[in-house]
């Protein structure tokens, strides 16, 4: 599809891009909703493959079973660092899907799963703020073992204050270092992508002098699965999620 290999041109070019692929200069990660499996999913054939819902698993449809992950609810800060335990497809508006073990250690509540997940990279040292890596899961295999991985044991638990103001979810559409590029792929995707409500593209500027093409904001996750599934059958490969921009 020609709209595709432009858009790739115009990312390869202008683009600070925000996603990241697996290779070996840089490690995987993403922001997003986590999918909490249950067994009528599974029974439904939503989800390719069983999970063991009493156990810690995790499952990541592009990194290999073994791969270190770490989990990370991005509304308390609580993580978890995990073995992938199944390499399968899933619903693709999803992250990674996580077991209700899992859901738990990390305080992620089934009305807001919004999760930060990054690989944990071989030979690379790692410091986990509030983290465990449990030994059920290290008995899975893995031909590329982490050698060194540092923990900051945290004893105290911080309280978490309820917000009175729902949130507001976004969708990151791309990064860039000039406004000019982020008004150039606005403007291709209000003219090509005639079901998407361009009213709710612009354009914010943040850290580092970047410049963020956003969608928003969405008050409901369904709703902002539409755009979002919209999105990346127009071609955009990994799409980040924000809150509360």
């Amino acid at each position: 599809m020609k709209y595709k290999l432009i858009i790739l041109l115009l990312f390869i070019t202008s683009c600070a891009q925000n996603y990241s692929r697996v290779d070996i200069k840089k490690s995987f990660s993403s922001k997003g909703f986590a999918y909490i499996y249950n067994e009528k999913d599974y029974l439904d054939k939503i989800i390719k493959r069983k999970l063991d819902n009493k156990s810690l698993q995790i499952a990541h449809n592009k990194l290999r079973s073994g791969s270190l992950i770490k989990i990370t609810n991005m509304k308390t800060n609580d993580s978890i660092i995990l073995r992938n335990s199944k390499k399968f497809q899933y619903p693709e508006f999803y992250k990674i899907v996580i077991t209700q073990p899992v859901a738990e250690e990390i305080n992620l509540k089934e009305d807001l799963p919004l999760v930060e997940i990054m690989e944990v990279k071989k030979n690379k040292s790692f410091v986990a703020k509030k983290t465990k890596i449990f030994k059920e899961e290290e008995k899975i295999h893995n031909n590329a073992p982490v050698e060194t991985v540092e923990i900051n044991n945290i004893s105290k638990k911080q309280k978490v204050k309820n917000k009175v103001t729902k949130d507001k979810f976004y969708i990151i559409i791309g990064e860039f270092y000039s406004k000019n590029s982020a008004s150039v792929l606005k403007k291709r995707i209000t003219q090509e992508l005639k079901n998407f409500d361009s009213k709710k593209l612009y354009i914010n500027p943040r850290e580092s002098n970047k410049i963020t093409l956003l969608s928003g904001p969405y008050r409901s996750i369904n709703l902002m699965k539409n755009d979002y599934i919209l999105l990346k059958n127009f071609g955009f490969e990994e799409l980040d999620i924000s809150i509360n921009e």
